[in-house]
């Protein structure tokens, strides 16, 4: 049932995070009755987003002009980061810098025309998520699918690095390791020198690599209470919609006794003015058997 996946895909991400459970709820008894359990599943896996992802999500869907800008703008500058051009990429941190506030703005607006309150807005969150994505081609590219289902943030992405700086990437942070290559002589260094910058290139490769053992170990950790905070979440909803279920159930009855009820009392009403209709015309006949009777006794005594 791929039409109706896209479009609930597309009202889930767009509307505003508190109608999701509803909606998917819906779409996928929706699927159910239509037999298609395969939809069915795919929609109970779609998770619902936080309100920072969900403003994201509305730019990405709404303005897809200004996410491909911002990709376009994270190669630019991660190639001037890449070769060095300071110049250039002191220039393009700039850009960065209007350019964000700019979608952030539009995205504001978007979440705002979408039913949403503007001092509620977590514009901050957005931010980072945006930035993130313009330090990452991996956030970028999960930015522009529309899907987020929380905020990102990148450690790793600073303003512009010092010259002659190369910015070596370990798990989520940066770390600087200097080639002042630029600084050195022409002549070949002395070898008490030589043996002491090998020395030094040691110490940072090795403290490099333990630090980067020590951020997979917490990228594993935190992938696994990830894991376990979105089976909880999982089981929230579930047991939500089975409480909003059980009380549609109940008002539905509450409604159908409503109505038996509105009847019954309409019936009581109808059989109470039958009865008094029957009262009266038993009093009459009562009056004419009197009358009668009275008039044979007359006739008897004359």
């Amino acid at each position: 049932m791929p039409s109706l996946i896209d479009d609930v895909v597309r009202r889930l991400y767009e509307e505003p995070p508190e109608g999701f459970v509803a909606t998917r709820a819906a779409a996928i008894e929706e699927a159910r009755t239509a037999g298609d359990r395969e939809a069915a599943k795919r929609l109970a896996a779609l998770k619902k987003p936080t309100v920072a992802a969900w403003v994201v999500n509305l730019l990405a869907r709404k303005r897809p002009d200004l996410i491909g800008e911002l990709v376009d703008l994270s190669e630019a500058l991660r190639a001037a980061q890449r070769e060095l051009h300071g110049d250039q990429l002191r220039e393009l941190s700039q850009q960065r810098r209007q350019f964000v506030s700019a979608l952030v703005a539009a995205a504001r607006k978007l979440a705002v025309a979408a039913g949403a309150g503007a001092g509620k807005l977590p514009l901050g969150e957005v931010e980072a998520t945006l930035t993130a994505a313009l330090a990452d081609p991996e956030i970028a590219a999960q930015v522009r699918t529309g899907r987020l289902i929380r905020s990102a943030a990148y450690a790793g992405f600073g303003e512009v690095p010092r010259p002659r700086l190369r910015l070596i990437t370990g798990g989520d942070e940066a770390v600087e390791s200097a080639e002042a290559t630029e600084d050195l002589p022409d002549e070949e260094p002395a070898p008490d020198r030589a043996a002491h910058d090998r020395a030094v290139q040691d110490r940072r490769r090795r403290e490099i690599e333990r630090r980067r053992r020590e951020l997979e170990r917490d990228l594993t950790a935190a992938e696994a209470a990830e894991r376990r905070a979105d089976e909880q979440l999982h089981r929230a909803e579930t047991a939500e919609q089975d409480a909003q279920n059980l009380v549609d159930d109940l008002e539905a009855e509450l409604a159908e006794l409503e109505r038996r009820r509105t009847e019954a009392v309409a019936d009581v009403a109808r059989r109470k003015q039958a009865r008094r209709t029957a009262e009266r015309e038993t009093a009459a006949a009562r009056r004419r058997v009197g009358d009668v009777q009275a008039a044979l006794d007359d006739l008897s005594e004359g």
